[in-house]
């Protein structure tokens, strides 16, 4: 079997990120606020969802460019964390530091972060990709599979700090807590 090309890989993953990253957004609401796809999907406006939105297909993506490339990129694991991390922080940090500046957000520059992000994560693993050194795979492991629980139990029980608050009901979670 031939392996497609890390470059192609690449592409697919983004626009894969994209796609999926965009209709999770419309998933909870389509499913009449399905539990079992809140999981996976955003459930309000919270900051917080809106992470999971790119967590989740880059999450799929790493699996499955990890099952694909574990032996050509020994590596492969730790740049798609470190980038799904980097992605992870410029939304959160970008939202912030433009919405404390103006005051309030702007829905073109949020969906704009989320795109930009999903750039900035691909273009991470392209730039650094072939730097083959080896790395423990049980750290990525660990820093995925936290990420993932987090935002599983944070969907139903999050913490009451404005990460976490939807900013059109001022609630929290799934179970609507104010």
């Amino acid at each position: 079997m031939q392996k497609i090309s890390i470059n192609k890989f690449i592409i697919f993953s983004t626009l894969f990120i994209f796609i999926t990253g965009t209709l999770l957004h419309f998933t909870y609401n389509l499913s009449n606020n399905n539990p079992l796809i809140g999981i996976f999907s955003s459930i309000n406006e919270s900051t917080w969802e809106h992470l999971k939105l790119l967590y989740i297909p880059m999450l799929i993506t790493t699996i499955i460019g990890y099952i694909y490339y574990k032996n050509i990129y020994i590596n492969f694991l730790c740049i798609k964390t470190k980038a799904i991390f980097i992605s992870l922080l410029f939304m959160t940090i970008f939202y912030y530091t433009y919405t404390g500046i103006l005051g309030y957000n702007i829905t073109p520059l949020n969906i704009s972060s989320f795109f930009i992000a999903t750039i900035i994560e691909e273009y991470y693993t392209y730039k650094n990709i072939n730097n083959n050194q080896p790395c423990n795979i049980l750290i990525p492991i660990i820093i995925l599979l936290t990420l993932l629980i987090l935002f599983i139990t944070f969907t139903f029980y999050p913490p009451h700090i404005d990460l976490f608050k939807d900013p059109l009901t001022n609630t929290y979670g799934i179970y609507q807590n104010k």
